[in-house]
């Protein structure tokens, strides 16, 4: 007879779950960097492939222990929708920062400083044509259609049985729609990581934590009160 998890279990799970989707997410981004240069066409594609086959790999092997998670802002999204307890939240985006910043020291011990500055490449950043505030709604609108696909694709009782495939795809197209305008982070997880490996602390770095928490949360509310079933 299988017990359900305890705390300690679930927190490991958030902590490697997102190690995993940082380390190939990340990951991807310095390499495409190192080959074929940061800002071109193909580094946005294999960085949306990258991102989102990573995230989709992460919340299948963690999602029957901590629910795959793996972001701050679908902990916060999940806890305003009642799917995760208060007593949780906390420790879930503790850890979830932790297995993030581990995978941002592998890349920066791993990678060879010939490549140069190999993770602040894994580190999203703003594009000069954008201001702070059309950042923050960009983040707010890509977190906002991740978190509802978190809902409909893998938390609501009707969901089709397809792990994270679904919410790895939702990744994937929004990478490709603003990869190259805020970096399509999504997560205050993955783009605190990279930075606080680098040391790289851009001045609008709270892009990534009120955007995606933003998105988060209004997701969060819309699916539990506008589309989940009451009965």
């Amino acid at each position: 007879m299988s017990s359900s998890p305890t705390l300690s279990k679930k927190l490991a799970a958030e902590a490697v779950g997102t190690f995993i989707f940082v380390l190939v997410g990340a990951g991807s981004a310095v390499g495409a960097a190192s080959l074929i240069g940061p800002n071109s066409a193909s580094a946005l594609l294999v960085a949306a492939l990258a991102n989102g086959l990573g995230l989709a790999v992460g919340i299948s092997a963690t999602m029957g222990i901590s629910g795959g998670a793996l972001n701050p802002a679908v902990t916060l999204g999940l806890w305003v929708g009642k799917k995760l307890k208060s007593r949780d939240v906390v420790p879930y985006i503790v850890a979830e920062l932790v297995g993030a910043t581990a995978a941002g020291l592998a890349l920066e011990a791993a990678f060879p400083s010939v490549l140069g500055d190999s993770v602040k490449w894994g580190s999203p950043t703003l594009s000069s044509a954008l201001t702070v505030g059309q950042g923050i709604a960009i983040e707010a609108l890509l977190t906002f259609v991740l978190v509802f696909a978190v809902y409909g694709t893998a938390v609501d009782s009707r969901a089709p049985h397809i792990g994270g495939l679904g919410i790895g795809l939702v990744v994937v197209a929004d990478v490709l729609v603003a990869g190259n305008l805020t970096g399509a982070a999504m997560n205050p997880a993955r783009a605190f990581g990279p930075m606080l490996a680098s040391g790289f602390y851009p001045g609008y770095w709270y892009i990534y934590l009120v955007g995606p928490v933003l998105g988060g949360i209004v997701a969060g509310l819309v699916y539990r009160y506008l589309i989940e079933s009451k009965t």
